[in-house]
């Protein structure tokens, strides 16, 4: 499974947003710091989801992360989040 792939699981199993874009940038960030010849390193995540409602940004970034911390300690080096609930 891809890193990508995993996102997505991971981000489905646990919110089951209403809508998920998941991006690899990795091409964008070639030779930087953090980045793999592999690629699968800079994520872009687009996301609206219902329980996201009521929730600061802040909020809605750490939950992502928690869900994410295993990638985020791992493969993942950059995330990027447009995180919106449904009432947005």
């Amino acid at each position: 499974m891809t890193v990508k792939e995993n996102i997505e699981l991971k981000v489905n199993k646990s919110i089951n947003p209403e809508f998920l874009e998941v991006i690899d940038e990795s091409h964008k960030h070639a030779g930087h710091a953090g980045a793999r010849p592999e690629g699968e390193t800079h994520f872009h995540i687009n996301m609206t989801a219902s329980v996201l409602n009521g929730k600061s940004r802040v909020e809605r970034q750490r939950l992502i992360y928690n869900i994410l911390k295993e990638e985020m300690a791992g493969p993942i080096h950059a995330l990027s989040l447009n995180l919106k609930g449904t009432d947005d």
